[in-house]
């Protein structure tokens, strides 16, 4: 008769040949390219090349928009997760399916249908001249790099955080009022830190993608702003030097390792903060 142990080692085995092959092997792959040669000789000259002009800036204004996305989409979560949690079933299970329906979507859609409506001819510039109003240039700008940023990222950042806030007892933010707390003082001293788990995992998965987007900034900045990501797609897929673009993608993994420690720091500081 086969025993417990025997049974979850064989429903493990998918899982452990799917992270080997799709997961460990790329890793391996670009820490072999990114800290070798074309002879096969260790060098961290592919990691170095960040510190060049060109590949700093890119990497600069990739933290930046990144940093700006996830901000944005935390400040316009919070609110729109208080209001799903504050309607009734029915109706709150209505509108949060509408928020994170671009997320059933495809992404390169969306952000193709985002490039049709900023465009010089665009649907906003043609329902401008409507109103007789002077044309807005977004497209090709880091403005519209951030737009749709948001409209793809913004579900990741709604989705964890109605989760953590759907968790708060009501009557813990109706014994707030009672007590004499303004809306003010509810939501920083007790809505907040209860939700912040929440609003971590959802940095988390704004921040990453933002940082690392390629095709977002290809269709809404054009040739015009490039990200990081950008380049690493670009050595990859037009320079074929599989070394520099496996160097910098170390980079960025770099920038990921760190958010993933933050993210574990604060989740275990909220942890004992609760014990």
């Amino acid at each position: 008769m086969i025993n417990s142990t025997a049974i979850r080692h064989l429903f493990t085995a998918p899982f452990l040949i799917w992270a080997v092959l799709f997961i460990l092997c790329p890793l391996v792959a670009i820490a072999w390219y990114g800290l070798s040669d074309a002879q096969g000789a260790f060098t961290l000259a592919n990691i170095g090349l960040i510190t060049h002009w060109e590949y700093l800036k890119a990497l600069e204004l990739s933290v930046l928009l990144a940093l700006i996305s996830t901000l944005i989409c935390l400040v316009a979560a919070y609110p729109l997760c208080l209001i799903l949690t504050e309607k009734k079933r029915g109706k709150g299970s209505l509108l949060f399916i509408l928020f994170v329906l671009p997320m059933w979507m495809n992404s390169l859609l969306t952000t193709m249908a985002w490039q049709t409506i900023l465009e010089k001819n665009g649907i906003l510039n043609q329902f401008l001249r409507l109103l007789n109003l002077p044309d807005v240039m977004i497209i090709n700008t880091p403005a519209a790099i951030v737009i749709g940023m948001i409209y793809n990222f913004l579900p990741y950042m709604i989705l964890p955080l109605y989760v953590a806030l759907s968790k708060i007892n009501g009557n813990v933010i109706a014994a707030a009022s009672d007590l004499g707390a303004s809306s003010w003082q509810t939501f920083t001293k007790v809505i907040l830190p209860l939700s912040l788990p929440g609003a971590i995992s959802g940095i988390t998965m704004v921040f990453i993608p933002s940082l690392t987007t390629f095709f977002i900034s290809g269709l809404l900045g054009g040739n015009k702003v490039l990200l990081i990501g950008n380049i690493v797609e670009q050595e990859f897929t037009m320079a074929y030097d599989w070394h520099l673009g496996s160097g910098l993608s170390l980079v960025l993994m770099l920038f990921i390792i760190v958010n993933m420690v933050l993210t574990a720091y604060f989740d275990r500081s909220e942890g004992q903060v609760k014990k």
